[in-house]
C-alpha cells in the first residue's frame, strides 16, 4: 500500500519534497486534507480551552467593575400624572442604550424594569388587564409588580428600577439586579 502522501498527485505533477512549504500546509487534495498531527490538534484544543478561560475572567471583570461603578443618576422621567392608571411610557435608564418601561397600576403606584427580557433581550411588553409583562419572541412572561418570571423560558427576574416622586414628577434614582 501506498504511504498516505503519496495517493493523489499534486496540481503541478512534482514530487511532494519539491513542493512549496505553502502547499505542503494547505493541501488541496482530500487524502493530504484529512491528515491532522496529534501535536495540531492538542495545539487546538489548547488554544481553544484558553479563549474560553479568558473570555470567562473576562465576564467576571465585568461584573465587578459593574458593581464599582458608584453612585447611579438621578434622572426625571415625566410628570407623574401624564402616565395614565394601566398606562406605561419607554424611557432610557442609566444611559442612552438601557431602554426601561414605567407603568402606572394605581392612582399612587408606579413600577419600573428593564425592558429586555432575561432570556434573550427581546423587548418585553406591559399586559396590564393580566397583570404580566410578555416577552413576545418565546411566549415569556413576568409579574407586573415584581418582575418575577412566571412563564416561559426566561429563569430570571426582570431588573427593577427604584422609583421616586418629587413635586409631581417620576424620577429614576437607581436599579435593583437580582439573582
Amino acid at each position: 500500500m501506498k504511504p498516505p502522501d503519496q495517493l493523489s498527485e499534486p496540481p503541478d505533477g512534482r514530487p511532494y519534497h519539491d513542493q512549496p512549504q505553502w502547499r505542503n500546509d494547505f493541501p488541496i487534495d482530500w487524502p493530504q486534507d484529512e491528515l491532522v498531527a496529534r501535536r495540531d490538534f492538542t495545539k487546538f484544543l489548547v488554544l481553544t480551552s484558553f479563549a474560553f478561560a479568558v473570555g470567562q475572567l473576562w465576564i467576571v471583570f465585568e461584573n465587578f467593575f459593574r458593581k464599582r461603578k458608584g453612585q447611579l443618576p438621578v434622572m426625571r422621567i415625566a410628570r407623574a400624572d401624564a402616565i395614565p392608571v394601566g398606562g406605561s411610557l419607554v424611557f432610557e435608564y442609566p444611559a442612552a442604550h438601557d431602554i426601561c418601561l414605567v407603568v402606572r397600576t394605581g392612582p399612587q403606584h408606579y413600577v419600573a424594569f428593564n425592558q429586555k427580557c432575561t432570556h434573550l433581550s427581546c423587548a418585553v411588553v406591559p399586559d396590564v388587564a393580566r397583570g404580566r409583562f410578555h416577552c413576545p419572541c418565546h411566549n415569556g412572561s413576568f409579574e407586573l409588580e415584581t418582575g418575577v418570571p412566571v412563564a416561559g423560558p426566561p429563569r430570571r427576574p426582570l431588573e427593577r428600577i427604584l422609583l421616586e416622586i418629587r413635586n409631581g414628577d417620576l424620577y429614576a434614582i437607581g436599579r435593583e439586579v437580582r439573582a
